[in-house]
């Protein structure tokens, strides 16, 4: 589900600083990664990965379908179009402050492409045991012990949070089938509703615990698609920032953690996901109920 394992995977970007340092860790990890591009580099080697000026020579070489973009935010566009163009069905965008404009149309090349896109500002996403896509989790060593094998799904606007719910999860001996930093911006490729409608077709996965935060419609909207068709997916939401709800205007943390005239709230995020059935925990260890049951989790190792 989403991240196939025998997925070669492609580094636009990678002989970046930050990207040569999450290639490492991720081969550590074992993630398929068998090609980078960066324009005018072709020829190099990073971590003994080979390094190509096209991402039309890198897939006829290697055939990945998986890109990770990590350039410069003006670059983005460009990066994107030319993973669509080959071919790519995964395109997880790590840079940051990418604008609202060339994200959205970039978003509308995608679906004409069939490419499922996972940020800008996202730290990646992960498959215990599998493979990971990302800086999220950090160094190998600290992955290894945060994640686990499981069937509980991690779905988070925060990347940091994704791991520390993960960890959280694992200290009790919840595996995951898979995690994702959906990313921070306002807007952003996959969100909750798209992945969770994934998920309901994943045999790998019982149950699905979302961390959010005030700001956007990414909750409502997931509200609003159960009320229509509710899910088969025990689903646990930990909604944090209830102070902001009461400070209208002012960005905290991240781009889209901002409420504006009421909209974003975390108390109405709350109230909506509670009417589908969803449960809120009002404490961080209340997002285990449910999580207990024959065939959700696995045991700690």
């Amino acid at each position: 589900m989403l991240l196939d394992p025998k997925a070669g995977i492609l580094v636009q970007g990678i002989t970046g600083r930050e990207a040569s340092a999450m290639v490492e860790d991720s081969l550590a990890y074992g993630s398929p990664i068998v090609a980078g591009v960066t324009p005018g580099k072709g020829g190099r080697e990073v971590h003994g990965v080979p390094v190509y000026d096209t991402v039309a020579e890198a897939v006829r070489r290697h055939g990945p379908t998986v890109s990770i973009i990590s350039v410069p935010a003006p670059a983005v566009p460009a990066a994107a179009l030319e993973a669509f163009a080959g071919g790519i069905k995964l395109c997880l965008i790590m840079t940051e402050r990418v604008p609202r404009l060339d994200t959205s149309r970039l978003l509308v090349a995608a679906r004409e492409a069939g490419c499922t896109v996972i940020g800008p500002n996202t730290l990646g996403l992960i498959r215990p045991g599998v493979a990971k896509l990302g800086t999220i989790g950090g160094r190998v060593d600290n992955v290894r012990r945060s994640f686990m094998p499981g069937r509980t799904a991690v779905l988070s606007r925060s990347g940091g949070m994704t791991t520390e719910i993960a960890s959280f999860l694992t200290s009790r001996g919840v595996g995951q089938s898979i995690a994702v930093g959906v990313g921070g911006d306002p807007v952003i490729g996959a969100n909750f509703t798209d992945l969770i409608g994934m998920l309901e077709d994943d045999p790998g996965t019982d149950a699905v615990v979302i961390y959010g935060e005030p700001g956007g419609g990414a909750e409502e909207q997931l509200a609003e698609r159960l009320a229509r068709k509710p899910s088969r997916l025990r689903i646990n939401a930990f909604l944090s920032g209830r102070f902001v709800d009461d400070l209208e205007g002012v960005r905290f943390g991240h781009a889209a953690v901002i409420v504006e005239g009421g909209r974003g709230s975390v108390r109405g995020k709350a109230d909506a996901l509670r009417s589908v059935g969803v449960h809120v925990a009002d404490a961080f260890d209340d997002i285990l109920e449910g999580l207990g049951a024959p065939g959700m989790t696995t045991p700690a190792r």
